[in-house]
Formats: C-alpha cells, sequence, structure tokens
C-alpha cells in the first residue's frame, strides 16, 4: 500500500492510549444453570456479577463451555427477532431430519454437535476499569441446541488485575 493511501485512510482512525496493567489475579468460578430447551440463555448478568465478585479491575474474562451440544455467543440483545432467526438459520444448517448416524442420545443431538462445532464454546472478553467491554447491543448468550431442557456449566475466569 503506498505511503499516500495509507495516511489517507488514517485520516478517519484513532485509539487511546495503552492502559498498562499488572496480572496479579487469576479468579475461577463455575456458573450452573438451566437452559429451557433449543434457544438463547443471556448470561450477561452473571458474568458481570463474576466480574464485580473478583473485584476485577482490568484484565481478561474467558467463558469456557463444558458441553459439545450447546455454545456461547456474544449477540445482540436489542430485537428478540434476532435470536429467533438465528436458531432457524442454525436449524437450516443441520436438520433434525438430515439422515445422521449418530442418533443414540435422540434425533436432535448430532445437529447439536454442528451447531456447536459451527459457533464456539468459549469466549473472550475485554475488562476495562471494573467493565465487560461489551458494546451497547451485545449480550453474552449461552445457546443450547437441544430441544430438550438440559443443565450447563459454564467456567467463568478474570486473568488481570484486581482491586480493594
Amino acid at each position: 500500500m503506498s505511503r499516500a493511501r495509507s495516511e489517507r485512510n488514517s485520516e478517519h482512525r484513532s485509539r487511546t492510549a495503552p492502559a498498562i496493567s499488572k496480572v496479579d489475579t487469576l479468579a475461577t468460578s463455575i456458573l450452573i444453570l438451566q437452559s429451557n430447551g433449543e434457544g438463547f440463555v443471556d448470561i450477561s448478568d452473571e458474568t458481570r456479577a463474576f466480574v464485580a465478585e473478583a473485584r476485577a479491575k482490568s484484565g481478561l474474562v474467558t467463558l469456557f463451555l463444558r458441553h459439545t451440544s450447546a455454545s456461547l455467543t456474544i449477540q445482540e440483545n436489542a430485537d428478540g427477532d434476532v435470536l429467533r432467526d438465528l436458531v432457524t438459520s442454525l436449524q437450516r444448517l443441520a436438520p433434525v431430519d438430515g439422515g445422521w448416524r449418530h442418533t443414540t442420545e435422540g434425533p436432535d443431538d448430532m445437529p447439536a454437535h454442528i451447531k456447536t462445532m459451527l459457533t464456539a464454546t468459549s469466549l473472550q472478553i475485554p475488562v476495562i476499569h471494573g467493565e465487560l467491554m461489551l458494546g451497547t447491543w451485545q449480550a453474552i448468550y449461552l445457546i443450547e441446541h437441544r430441544a430438550r431442557p438440559h443443565k450447563r456449566e459454564v467456567v467463568l475466569q478474570f486473568v488481570g488485575e484486581a482491586g480493594a
């Protein structure tokens, strides 16, 4: 890229100065919840409570889901139709009647594994000044891919600087 073009592009960019923190804290908790069956479960408040309880100031929160038929995501929290459309999209990508060989735990199990593979089982979110750096319309969700309710465990871990 030419220097002139690079300078032109940088006219519309800015960033804050680096915030330097010492890493003095590792805090871990396990969030246990019951899903209601296929769909999204907002776990933002539980994650914020963990950050507050860990007295986190600056660092990273990692969420890790200990399952292979559910997943985690950060998604819009303003319009419920977004979540309903996302469930529909995942159902189209991995339908229950897809002719799957693995049906030991029911016809929705293999599609759930595929949906998990296409999404994520872990997330990392920066923490600055004790706050999760989520955008205005972002929330943290567990996505249940199975039709029936399931007990799910999410490992929450903060690494960074904590205060009193």
